[in-house]
């Protein structure tokens, strides 16, 4: 399954997790790992650079942290990041460089890379956002199943099983999310692609389109 694979939807250079992802194929297999990975990484940090914050946090001095934020370890804030009023970082998170998580927006077990902005009332869990991808207001990933069961991937008639009972959504870079969607379990979409407003995803969304609805998928115009 290329188009799921990690080369094809992230780049690793705009993240400062890249050495999780080796040896590794599909994106949701570092998600088991992010924790542990976090506290090892987390005590190389140049001190010129982060500050270690509280047990197994460590914030960027350049990133801005408002007072009101709740954020618990493990955790990686690197440069330049943002961290709004109220935000709820509840652990497992590496927020990238010049990254934005705002009022309200709850984080867990998840890789934002440089650049994401989870900006207004967004729930990020079990999942990994792209470089430069931007979720609208109100829009919230799904990582638990009704029935339980473990996640699984629909690309086409396809279904990848993933073995994870806990899995979001995997953003490739520079994706779009429009205001109020819901990124199912298990979504995953691809590179350049904007999903409509109120959206309800399911699966695989290749990169480079526009999803309208279910069933309605354009190829964006190359300009």
């Amino acid at each position: 399954m290329k188009e799921i694979e990690i080369q094809a939807l992230l780049n690793l250079e705009k993240t400062i997790a890249a050495p999780l992802f080796e040896g590794k194929t599909y994106p949701y297999e570092i998600l088991p790992e992010i924790s542990d990975f976090i506290v090892t990484f987390g005590k190389f940090l140049p001190v010129d650079r982060f500050e270690k914050k509280g047990e197994n946090i460590w914030i960027a001095r350049s990133a801005k942290v408002a007072p009101t934020a709740s954020i618990t370890g493990p955790v990686i804030i690197d440069e330049e990041a943002e961290i709004r009023h109220c935000a709820f970082i509840r652990g497992s998170a590496i927020v990238g460089k010049s990254a934005v998580v705002g009022n309200s927006t709850e984080l867990k077990n998840v890789i934002l890379f440089d650049n994401v902005q989870v900006p207004h009332y967004n729930y990020v869990g079990d999942s990994i956002l792209g470089y430069k991808s931007h979720m609208g207001a109100g829009s919230i990933t799904s990582n638990v199943k009704s029935d339980k069961t473990l996640v699984e991937i629909r690309v086409g008639e396809e279904k990848i099983q993933t073995g994870l009972k806990k899995m979001g959504a995997v953003l490739g870079d520079c994706v779009e999310v429009g205001c109020g969607s819901i990124l199912n379990p298990g979504s995953v979409i691809g590179p350049d692609t904007n999903i409509y407003p109120l959206s309800s995803i399911r699966g695989y969304v290749p990169g480079g389109s526009i999803y309208k609805n279910q069933g309605e998928v354009a190829k964006k115009e190359e300009r």
